[in-house]
């Protein structure tokens, strides 16, 4: 499936300094994990809003931000891969500061700043001790508003994608995931490669990453979230700062109303490998959806509780068919999808995807037990404080929170309402949602039993 997001750089950091601010990082236990994060909303004198967890317990700062229309499926057509190309180049000079200069600056104070594409948003992450803020938050503004991209850093960073898709393209995983994202999607944006082509991103101009920057990385799409030691109001005199500058309004088209078609099948890809990847989809429910919880918690059971589910019991633990099944929900805009995969040997591929097909039109028929449901609360439950473990983790929810429209209390209401969750609630989601028939499968290899019913759109 599509890739959520790209990092080309590891931080360089200095050996002592990164030492002691990773140290601190990791040792950022917010209060999050013995009771609950208190968030609020901040509004900067200039109307840009970001949400925070206020905690000065220990000097670090984490901002996570993010763009809807910076999204790769937002990328015109022809020009694929752009937005990930933007995201390589961001922290390779701006303003004055060319490529080592400001690499330097930001490893001299021991600053972490990266930025990364998915189809539906461009984001980033700012991590800073507080006595380096200001120059951290100065480093963000002008990587956002006046980027170099000179020739040498764009040149390196267009290499490294390049090579990163030419492993692609002799990865099975890879190759599935792009194949039934063409199957999912004909003729639409998410079909398109997110990484682009070599024959795209070889041809992308300064231009066009200056077009992108100054038409999707607008304040209309940003989304801001901020945790750790800072207040309300020096957030907001730092909001106007680092984001006052940025164009107003996004110049994009709207993504095209998504259509999956709903026949299930299975298309083969002819590989040479003693291995096969297989991987299947159908339609999930959006977030907003009343039935979206009891779903939740049920694919938990079915396939998303890892060594506890259904799917790995069934596949692995009882037949020893293959070492890892799984099944997930991914919410692309408007899209929103049940994602699963397998990996086995060629000749028991056809057994595999009967087993998982047998599992999932159980789960619609008979839907989860009382057990199953309450064990799969209790972990939901108990598992999510982990989640606020960090500043960089808190200020990450809180970002995408925003972009996925949940309200502010969603941290303190979430888990309520796993626990409301009863066996009626979950077999009602489970009938209503799980259509083994509606399945499709993409399988690279040579698989045995396996008889294809379907054929992948060509790549653009």
């Amino acid at each position: 499936m599509m890739t959520i997001g790209l990092s080309l750089k590891a931080g360089k950091l200095s050996g002592l300094v990164a030492g002691v601010v990773m140290g601190l990082w990791a040792a950022m236990t917010l209060s999050a994990s013995a009771q609950a994060v208190e968030a609020q909303r901040v509004i900067s004198p200039g109307g840009i809003e970001a949400w925070l967890v206020e905690d000065h317990s220990v000097p670090v700062l984490s901002v996570s931000l993010g763009f809807k229309a910076g999204g790769s499926a937002y990328d015109p057509v022809g020009k694929e891969g752009l937005a990930t190309l933007v995201s390589g180049m961001l922290d390779e000079g701006a303003g004055d500061l060319d490529s080592f200069a400001f690499r330097t600056r930001l490893e001299n104070t021991a600053i972490h700043l990266s930025f990364s594409a998915s189809p539906n948003s461009f984001t980033g992450t700012l991590k800073t001790v507080s006595d380096h803020r200001m120059e951290a938050f100065e480093l963000l503004r002008l990587a956002l508003t006046k980027p170099r991209f000179d020739a040498e850093p764009l040149d390196r960073v267009r290499h490294q994608i390049l090579a990163g898709l030419a492993e692609e393209a002799e990865d099975p995983d890879s190759i599935a995931g792009e194949a039934l994202d063409r199957l999912l999607f004909p003729g639409h944006p998410y079909s398109r490669p997110a990484k682009g082509t070599v024959k795209t991103v070889s041809a992308l101009k300064v231009a066009d990453l200056r077009a992108f920057v100054a038409s999707r990385l607008t304040l209309d799409g940003l989304k801001v979230g901020v945790s750790g030691d800072i207040s309300p109001l020096e957030l907001g005199q730092m909001l106007d700062k680092t984001f006052g500058a940025l164009p107003k309004v996004a110049n994009v088209p709207a993504l095209a109303a998504v259509a999956i078609p709903e026949q299930g099948g299975t298309a083969v890809i002819d590989r040479d490998l003693p291995q096969a990847v297989a991987v299947f989809a159908q339609p999930g429910l959006d977030r907003a959806d009343p039935d979206f919880y009891p779903a939740y918690v049920v694919n938990y059971i079915l396939g998303g509780g890892g060594f506890s589910s259904r799917l790995m019991t069934e596949v692995r633990e009882k037949r020893g068919l293959a070492y890892s099944v799984y099944a997930y929900f991914q919410d692309l805009d408007g899209a929103p999808l049940i994602v699963g995969g397998v990996s086995t040997n060629a000749a028991r591929v056809g057994e595999s995807l009967s087993v998982i097909a047998g599992e999932w039109r159980k789960m619609a028929e008979n839907g989860p037990t009382q057990e199953e449901l309450d064990a799969a609360k209790s972990y939901l439950i108990g598992s999510w404080p982990l989640r606020f473990t960090s500043t960089g983790s808190v200020a990450a929810m809180l970002m995408s929170m925003q972009m996925d429209g949940y309200p502010l209390d969603h941290l303190k209401t979430r888990n309520a309402r796993v626990e409301a969750v009863t066996l009626e609630d979950a077999r009602r989601a489970a009938r209503r949602l799980w259509q083994a028939d509606q399945l499709k499968t993409v399988v690279v290899g040579r698989p045995k039993g396996v008889t294809p019913t379907l054929t992948v759109p060509t790549a653009p």
